[in-house]
């Protein structure tokens, strides 16, 4: 079973490296938990239309994954996404540590942990270096994410 997960991680990240957003929303149960600094929490489609939209609006995009290891009921992986930050042009270099639970050949609880000060600071410039630890600046990052999200998912 474990060899099972590892093949669908995997899959999932070569998707992702791809851009294939469908490929990666195919390795997520319809009903999964999503969660990381920037998006809060997000479950069943809005997680799906997440991976929809950060694919569909990638620049100058890569990724790298590794430490792939798992279990019969769970998952972690590493991995690095270097992209251009639309809204500033900026390159961010987003360091992430990745938890999964899966049931039934499918991940159903997915978790990426990474320092989002670390983000802002390449994210935001200057304001993120002097301001990216604040919860005002964090809640700020987390609504425009938000927002983002609802208006890719009306455009649909």
């Amino acid at each position: 079973m474990s060899d099972a997960n590892i093949a669908l991680i995997t899959r999932f990240y070569q998707a992702f490296q791809r851009l294939d957003a469908e490929a990666m929303v195919a390795c997520y149960s319809p009903e999964v938990v999503f969660s990381d600094p920037a998006f809060g929490t997000l479950r069943g489609k809005d997680a799906a239309d997440m991976w929809r939209m950060l694919a569909s609006r990638a620049k100058d995009f890569s990724l790298t994954f590794d430490s792939v290891r798992a279990d019969e009921r769970s998952a972690t992986a590493h991995w690095v996404a270097t992209y251009l930050f639309s809204q500033t042009g900026r390159v961010v270099v987003n360091d992430i540590q990745a938890r999964f639970v899966i049931r039934d050949g499918l991940i159903v609880e997915h978790h990426d942990h990474f320092d989002l000060w670390r983000w802002a600071r390449q994210a935001l410039g200057t304001k993120g270096l002097l301001l990216g630890w604040t919860p005002l600046v964090q809640g700020k990052i987390r609504q425009q994410a938000a927002k983002g999200l609802r208006a890719f998912q009306a455009g649909r």
